[in-house]
């Protein structure tokens, strides 16, 4: 509500629809363009099978640094039937992993070649809302720091809903190239 008026107001440039901020304005980014394939992110991250999770990447900065990547949370996944009977919801654990595949990405493609790197560290995680099949989980990248090996990226998961996007979680993540690796 507003502080002057008592009524509903909109959210601001870079809110979600429950007041909490986004890790960046996603208003002008089209949400349904695949600028990377899994395909593509397959050259240069190893996740194969059931654990690679990322279905896209949708838009990255031209530095790389900062990208909305999207997981089609399917209701045949393997985590469905026992991940609440009658009441599916994606486990935050995959959903930090999906955030972690597109920071890990995001930090090896501007490497000379595909390398292994493992996420470190996961700080300050907090889930806010419940991802269930049929929705489209937006993974929003912003990487803090980078070095040689190592990098820090605040990442949040975000659906987007009638009434705008809502956060499902937010967390930072650390991770750590480990060695060359041709995949």
């Amino acid at each position: 509500m507003s502080a002057h008026s008592g009524e509903l107001s909109e959210p601001a440039k870079g809110e979600s629809a429950q007041g909490s901020r986004l890790l960046f304005d996603i208003g002008g980014i089209d949400l349904s363009a695949v600028q990377i394939t899994r395909e593509d992110m397959e050259k240069w991250i190893p996740h194969r099978g059931i654990m690679s999770l990322l279905d896209a990447i949708v838009w990255l900065t031209p530095d790389k640094t900062r990208g909305v990547g999207v997981k089609h949370i399917r209701p045949d996944e393997f985590w469905v039937q026992g991940h609440f009977p009658g009441k599916p919801m994606f486990p935050g654990v995959l959903m930090i992993e999906t955030a972690a595949q597109l920071a890990c990405y995001m930090f090896i493609v501007r490497k000379s070649a595909p390398t292994l790197v493992a996420f470190l560290r996961i700080e300050s995680a907090a889930f806010r809302s419940s991802v269930t099949p049929g929705d489209d989980l937006y993974i929003l990248t912003q990487e803090v720091k980078a070095q040689k090996r190592r990098f820090i990226s605040d990442v949040q998961g975000v659906v987007m809903g009638p009434g705008g996007p809502r956060i499902a979680f937010d967390a930072r993540l650390s991770g750590m190239m480990m060695e060359q690796r041709p995949y």
